[in-house]
């Protein structure tokens, strides 16, 4: 073997080992940023702790969920767009967020933020005339007559709990 096949063998040799460095590097950092991602997917964290900044948030008709997404990264209320687009395609809010005004929080996390944005808006209810108390029982109390506070029934003794140890 002359020193020019030598030369040229380690050549191929430091080449090869450096190629195969360089490939083992960028699948290693490849798989920990998937990794890292697909975790945030399930476990994304809020930008603050308790009890945050709440910030008022208009999104309009025909938005999708990267476009809110890219407001809410606008806003300073997610770190990410395009993980919120994702945990909106894995969520049970997927094609149920609504337009219109919201205040979010800081603290609350993606998945809290979707469940307002989704949430059927409240009607104002009709006054009623059992005095402020909206509860079934006072339904049932207006419709029966009867409070359930009669003939000293208060509810929890029923089970012969009262609420004292023995």
């Amino acid at each position: 073997m002359s020193t020019k096949q030598l030369v040229r063998a380690i050549f191929s040799t430091i080449l090869k080992v450096v190629i195969y460095v360089a490939v083992v590097f960028f699948i290693y950092k490849g798989a920990t940023i998937a990794y890292d991602y697909g975790f945030r997917v399930f476990k994304e964290e809020p930008m603050t702790e308790a009890p945050g900044v709440d910030i008022n948030v208009e999104i309009t008709m025909g938005k999708s969920a990267l476009q809110i997404g890219e407001i809410l990264e606008s806003k300073g209320l997610i770190r990410d767009a395009k993980l919120f687009y994702l945990q909106n395609l894995l969520s049970a809010y997927k094609n149920k967020l609504r337009p219109g005004e919201y205040t979010l929080n800081t603290s609350m996390t993606m998945v809290e933020m979707m469940a307002v944005m989704a949430a059927e808006p409240v009607e104002e209810e009709p006054e009623d005339n059992t005095g402020g108390d909206t509860t079934k029982e006072a339904s049932d109390a207006q419709e029966t007559g009867f409070s359930g506070e009669e003939d000293g029934y208060a509810g929890e003794e029923e089970n012969g709990f009262t609420g004292e140890e023995e």
